[in-house]
């Protein structure tokens, strides 16, 4: 079910129909279907097409800690804040808030100590 779902929006994408929604909806697929890679890809376009999307801001992050870019996450959670509390969305920027303390225990957490 997931991969017909991708392969319906990605024709979407292929008959030119991009935009911000359907990034994130591409983004959101490919992350429940394990491809981060592909997640952050999407996430990043949908980011760019509208860089005040909260959720887009949301899901890149998800996705580049799922792909391992701790660093990558933590700045597009950061930057999904400060939209979110900007915009009067306190509910996005509340999750963002709690996936970015997630992830700063998670690092602190690996680093060794003295």
């Amino acid at each position: 079910m997931t991969q017909d779902l991708i392969a319906n929006l990605e024709r979407l994408l292929a008959e030119g129909k991009d935009a911000a929604s359907l990034r994130f909806a591409l983004a959101s697929r490919y992350l429940a279907a394990g491809d981060a890679a592909a997640a952050v890809r999407h996430a990043e376009a949908a980011v760019s097409l509208d860089d005040q999307y909260t959720a887009g801001w949301k899901i890149l992050g998800q996705a580049q800690a799922a792909a391992g870019d701790r660093a990558g996450a933590a700045a597009s959670y950061e930057r999904g804040i400060e939209i979110a509390d900007a915009r009067g969305d306190r509910q996005a920027a509340k999750e963002m808030l709690v996936f970015l303390k997630r992830l700063r225990k998670e690092e602190a957490a690996e680093r060794p100590r003295d």
